[in-house]
Parts: C-alpha cells; sequence; structure tokens
C-alpha cells in the first residue's frame, strides 16, 4: 500500500516504514504528525483517486533528525557588462518516518 501525499507545497510517495526527506519542520524530534492532504491511495481494494484530496485518507508519520542539505551555488552572469555573482544556498530539512497510511 502507498499513498501520494502533498506537504508543503511539495508531493511525496508514501509508503509503510519509508523514510521522506521534507522541508524543515518545527516539530520535536519522535513526535507524530498527521498528514490528511492525501492526493492517491493504492491498496488491496484498488486506486482512489482524490479531486483534489481522498476524503477521510490520512498518513501518519513519526519526526527523525533535522538537518542542512548539501550546498547548491548559483552563479549569476551578464556578458560584457563585467557583472558576475556568486551564491550559496543550503536547504534545511526533516526526515519524517512513514508509519501508518489510512485510506477509507
Amino acid at each position: 500500500m502507498y499513498a501520494l501525499i502533498e506537504y508543503k507545497g511539495k508531493q511525496y510517495k508514501a509508503e509503510k516504514g519509508a523514510a521522506l526527506k521534507v522541508d524543515r519542520i518545527e516539530a520535536a524530534e519522535g513526535s507524530k504528525i498527521d498528514i490528511d492532504s492525501v492526493l492517491l491511495v493504492s491498496g488491496e481494494g484498488g486506486v482512489k483517486v482524490g479531486a483534489p484530496y481522498v476524503a477521510g485518507a490520512k498518513v501518519t508519520a513519526v519526526v527523525g533528525a533535522s538537518g542542512r542539505d548539501r550546498k547548491i551555488l548559483v552563479f549569476k552572469h551578464k556578458s560584457k557588462k563585467d557583472y558576475h555573482r556568486m551564491i550559496g544556498h543550503r536547504q534545511g530539512y526533516t526526515t519524517i518516518t512513514v508509519e501508518d497510511i489510512t485510506g477509507v
């Protein structure tokens, strides 16, 4: 059984026991969160597609460790104008582990 969820503006494929790397969450490590914005649920009873969300479906996950991703370098350049600039960015993330998928 798996579900497609939307969390913080991004879509993820959630399977039981899977670890997902999502944008940083301000929650304590080990706490549980419920995600009810489920776009699709696939299981033994077939596939249920929401419009836009599946009614009554829910994904329960446990919050794991937080950290920062690798650095991404952004280089801007305008030819013949003597303009160039390099900027670095490190995105914060939190790892969540899917515990249960409830689909009606």
